[in-house]
């Protein structure tokens, strides 16, 4: 068994108990430990530091904490036990700075999209932001039954099940990115669908509603600059990819080149998609900013199933 643990956030609610689920299965596959994360609430935090200022031994020694007792049911261990090879963790401090302190020697942190208490019309809380966008390892945000896959799927869509889709970049993505994906591919025994985007100047005529329109090719100002750009685009893909199909063998690739911007391809894909992972950019990010990059940010909030947002080792977190 791995020692690097597969960390579950979790703080009792529905959100983080599919979060849980997730997370026990990734474990498995990765033939790790599964450490599950509580990041005990602001009175339970308060309760511990007045015992101690106190030195209150008449107080009991820790505050009741029912998310264990939860956790043990759930993983069939009865009572407050946990199986072997799973670990609980109670935290203290605020939630995106315990949870990065916890997860800067895991495989990978799952969380929910949203906590206990959150506001059902946000897609993405403010936790789950502020952790994919510092956490020194990938984090990957589960979401809400609401956002969970449609029964009907478009053809796009259903080209894409149980793939894992990583958006590639070929000047910008880090191999990190990439190997995390193939890495996914490699233990779920499917395909890595890789998808970029390249840039073309819509007509004057055409309107975009939506900033995750993927531009047909019929509104192509030229129609012909289309099959050159994605060419070219493929070309980048392939010679990117060269040395990734030689670590992964047997894990196979599909390429997509599509014009316009890919978060809102990779939105598509996820209805069907086992994973979809993209990596974390910070364009003009200063010391304070929790900003990630454009596409991680749009995926993260549309994405209808679980998103990996992949840092590298060059991200100052």
């Amino acid at each position: 068994m791995s020692n690097t643990p597969v960390i579950a956030a979790v703080d009792g609610s529905e959100h983080s108990l599919r979060a849980l689920e997730w997370a026990r299965k990734e474990a498995v596959r990765h033939d790790s430990g599964l450490l599950v994360a509580h990041v005990l609430p602001d009175h339970a935090q308060l309760y511990a530091g007045r015992r101690a200022s106190l030195h209150d031994a008449s107080e009991p020694a820790e505050f009741a904490d029912p998310v264990r007792d939860w956790v043990g049911s759930l993983l069939g261990a009865g009572g407050s036990g946990l199986p072997e090879g799973v670990t609980y963790e109670a935290l203290e401090g605020s939630v995106p700075e315990a949870l990065r302190v916890i997860g800067s020697q895991a495989r990978m942190l799952v969380m929910g999209s949203r906590g206990r208490g959150g506001f059902a019309s946000l897609l993405l809380g403010s936790s789950s932001r502020a952790v994919a966008s510092t956490a020194a390892c990938p984090v990957v945000v589960v979401p809400h039954a609401e956002r969970g896959a449609a029964a009907d799927l478009d053809a796009d869509a259903e080209q894409s099940a149980g793939r894992v889709v990583v958006g590639l970049h070929a000047a910008e993505t880090p191999d990190d990115v990439l190997t995390f994906a193939f890495t996914e591919a490699a233990v779920r025994g499917t395909t890595v669908q890789v998808v970029s985007a390249y840039a073309i100047p819509p007509s004057p005529t055409l309107v975009i509603d939506s900033p995750f329109a993927v531009i047909p090719p019929e509104g192509l100002a030229d129609e012909g600059d289309g099959v050159p750009a994605e060419r070219e685009m493929l070309r980048s893909q392939t010679e990117r990819l060269a040395p990734l199909r030689e670590r992964f063998p047997d894990v196979p690739v599909e390429q997509a080149a599509v014009p316009g911007d890919p978060a809102g391809r990779l939105v598509m894909a996820s209805r069907a998609a086992a994973l979809v992972v993209v990596g974390r950019h910070h364009p003009r990010r200063t010391a304070m900013s929790l900003a990630i990059g454009s596409v991680a940010h749009a995926v993260l909030h549309h994405a209808h199933g679980p998103v990996a947002v992949v840092p590298t080792l060059k991200d100052d977190v």
